[in-house]
């Protein structure tokens, strides 16, 4: 029992770990008293010829000319391949006790010089002023205390695809800088210690499972997550300054992190695993120990080995996260969660090369959190799969062992068991047929109000002999009982306010000594919208069952009318969700009135009812003036609200039966049944006057008035064939506009109302 229980505990545990990770970490925030060193900034490219004192001529004196401005000092425009760089700025004023100046990192070497005097240098310098990669490491430089005002010159070299500072670049205390330090590498520390418990939990179990590669994949993963993360600390040079071992290390992890991915993938999706993680692992293994030992011999720097490696990164993850989703429909839910928790890391890892590679302006990319969440998802599914394991194994032999010791006292009561079981299937058997009845019943069912009349006739004949009620969710939020069959008494109340007071599901899984005496069931429906309330709910009374049968009939029943609950529910959300579908296809989303679609159905219909009766069809199209000069007055976001408040009128100003549409656009189409000329022309002015009396109010200010211009054409009226009756209104809406706007023209007529 001490595994299992081991089992249960450790997700939990690597929760509240990473909660407490999560709490803590905003514990250090302090007030950041960095003075950020972000204008002012001049560079030049070339290097500078030295005098016979040692100090570079432009350190001296250079003209001021020869100097460009620059927002940051990084990669200047039109490198061309120059490998030198001068950058210069005047450092601030301030009151400080040990001033120092602090650059986040440099590519690759640099001097700087104050007071022509060389108060830094990182790297070495040859004759040339050529040098070598020597790491990424965080800068301080001590502060004479005559530097205010003064003019600090940064020479620097390098060969990589970046030159110059990179970060941030400050005047601060050494004592401000060291907690700073401390500050931003708390939280990648916390995680990287989380990362690297895991890592070594997962090699424990990699040495008592049977599947030791997969834990054996985890730890790789986990201790490749928390070397890099220790490695790329700016904490870890407080405690061992030797910038090129960090960055070594650094390297090699980050490097061995793809490995580990599609060893994980490749496993842990049981043969759904994209093919392409069988070679990406090996190729990337090859490139880390390539990488590394030329590095190591001198043959290449290994900074060298960052920009091709980010590009293979990039492509592999790609392609694994295009593989993998291909899949993503037939994997379970533990193989979709780690899915998923693998493409959130592998954006952190995008974001993070794109940060380094200058795509994005600098900032620091949580990647920490992002293999924090893709180990503990791992290792939750991994422990989760083991306990379950262990749990089924353990009840089958607990069920074996019950079944042995009740196999002699089960016999003498076989043949009463066999024929109650035998009465309550052929009762399953009618009632089957009385649900099967009553599905294709609401299957005809034209809508979801008549399917729910439908469903409160049939629900007594689907249920009895077993008394019960049926409540309806209603708009209010309420729930109303809808019929009942049998005697009921006082614990099965009229109706429920809310949804939070309806009772708990029954679970199908229940001895008869816990049954309640309400068997409960929530019919939930599929629906367009997320987190929908039940739409129903099912209360029956705990039936008397056969003392024979009784665990084995109440969990068959239960089971039979959770089942029977599911089968109306799939029904009533395929109704439901049909009723969505034909609202959502007929109707404008912005404005709320029918669209296009909904009126050229309509007008088919309209046209064969007036040809049968012979009563007037009158067309109104008009649309909005100068809309486009209005949206670009006011936005877009204005122009849609203008669109929703002149639907909002036409709503408002037309009866039930004139049809209203949202034409596209800022056009809009009205059809008047039943209305002669002369009366849609009288509507049609009073809407044209309703809309120009009526401002566009936005956050309650209101705008410009509207006006629009209008054509109105009817049948028999103004033409008697319906197919140029579009044709007549539209013409008649452009004679408005040349006529000046503003008004609406009637067809074949002269005269205008304005």
């Amino acid at each position: 029992m001490g595994v299992p229980v081991l089992t249960r505990f450790l997700p939990h545990a690597f929760l509240l770990l990473a909660l407490l990770a999560a709490s803590v970490v905003p514990a250090f925030a302090n007030t950041d008293d960095l003075l950020k060193l972000e204008q002012g900034w001049e560079y030049r490219w070339g290097d500078s010829p030295v005098g016979a004192d040692g100090i570079p001529e432009w350190v001296r004196s250079s003209d001021p000319a020869d100097w460009q401005a620059i927002g940051f000092p990084s990669n200047p425009p039109g490198r061309e391949g120059r490998e030198h760089a001068w950058f210069r700025v005047t450092l601030p004023e301030g009151e400080w006790q040990d001033p120092v100046l602090y650059i986040f990192s440099v590519d690759i070497i640099v001097q700087v010089w104050l007071n022509n005097e060389l108060i830094y240098q990182y790297g070495t310098f040859d004759a040339e002023g050529r040098g070598r990669f020597e790491g990424w490491p965080w800068h301080e430089i001590p502060l004479p205390g005559d530097f205010q005002e003064q003019t600090a010159y940064f020479r620097v070299f390098s060969n990589y695809t970046d030159i110059g500072l990179w970060g941030e670049v400050g005047v601060l205390d050494h004592a401000q800088l060291v907690l700073r330090i401390i500050q931003q590498s708390a939280e990648g520390l916390i995680v990287a210690a989380l990362t690297g418990l895991i890592g070594l939990l997962a090699l424990v179990f990699a040495l008592i499972q049977r599947k030791q590669r997969s834990f054996a994949s985890i730890a790789l993963f986990g201790f490749a997550a928390s070397a890099m993360l220790v490695a790329e600390s700016q904490a870890s040079l407080l405690v061992l300054y030797r910038p090129l071992f960090w960055d070594y290390l650094a390297a090699g992890s980050y490097y061995m992190i793809p490995v580990a991915l599609a060893l994980l993938l490749q496993q842990w999706l049981s043969g759904q695993g994209p093919t392409a993680a069988r070679w990406l692992w090996k190729l990337h293994l090859v490139y880390v120990v390539g990488a590394l030992g030329l590095s190591a011999m001198g043959w290449v720097d290994l900074s060298s080995t960052f920009p091709p490696f980010d590009a293979l990164l990039m492509a592999s993850l790609l392609i694994l996260m295009v593989s993998a989703a291909r899949r993503f429909g037939r994997l379970a839910t533990e193989q979709r969660l780690l899915l998923a928790t693998f493409a959130v890391f592998s954006v952190f890892l995008i974001l993070d090369m794109a940060v380094a590679h200058g795509v994005l302006p600098w900032g620091r990319v949580p990647v920490s959190w992002g293999a924090l969440g893709f180990s503990l998802a791992i290792i939750s599914i991994a422990v989760w799969h083991y306990s379950t394991t262990h749990q089924a194994l353990y009840t089958l032999t607990a069920q074996l062992e019950q079944k042995v010791a009740e196999r002699t006292a089960r016999a003498e009561g076989l043949a009463q068991r066999e024929a109650a079981r035998a009465s309550l299937l052929s009762l399953e058997s009618r009632k089957n047929e009385t649900l099967f009845d009553l599905i294709s019943n609401l299957q005809d069912s034209a809508s979801v109000d008549e399917a729910f009349r439908r469903l409160s006739s049939a629900l007594p004949d689907l249920y009895l002999p077993v008394a019960g009620c049926f409540y309806q969710h209603q708009p209010d939020g309420r729930y109303t009982r809808l019929v009942t069959w049998g005697e009921l008494d006082d614990r099965f109340p009229e109706k429920y306010g809310t949804a939070m007071l309806l009772p708990a599901d029954t679970p199908a899984l229940i001895a008869v000594d816990q049954a309640p005496d309400q068997l409960s069931f929530r019919m939930r429906l599929e629906t367009a919208q997320p987190g929908a309330e039940p739409a129903g709910l099912l209360l029956l009374a705990r039936p008397a069952l056969p003392e024979l049968v009784q665990d084995y009939s109440l969990v068959r029943l239960i089971g039979w009318v959770q089942q029977s609950v599911e089968k109306i529910a799939i029904t009533l959300s395929a109704l439901m969700l049909r009723e969505e579908l034909r609202r959502f296809s007929y109707e404008d989303g912005l404005t709320g009135l029918k669209n296009r679609r909904h009126f050229d159905e309509l007008f088919g219909h309209e046209k064969e009812v007036s040809l049968r009766t012979g009563r007037p069809l009158s067309l109104l199209m008009f649309d909005l003036d100068h809309f486009k000069q209005f949206n670009d007055d006011y936005g877009h976001e204005a122009g849609d609200e203008a669109l929703r408040h002149v639907g909002r009128l036409l709503d408002r100003h037309f009866r039930g039966s004139d049809v209203v549409c949202r034409y596209g656009g800022e056009e809009f189409v009205v059809l008047m049944p039943g209305a002669p000329l002369a009366e849609a022309l009288l509507r049609a002015e009073t809407l044209r006057k309703l809309i120009a009396d009526e401002p566009v109010v936005i956050a309650g200010q209101p705008l410009t008035r509207l006006t629009i211009s209008g054509g109105v054409a009817c049948w028999p009226d103004t033409t008697d064939q319906f197919d140029s009756l579009m044709r007549a209104a539209d013409a008649a809406l452009y004679k408005a506009k040349h006529a000046g706007r503003n008004r609406v023209e009637a067809a074949g007529q002269q005269q205008a109302v304005s």
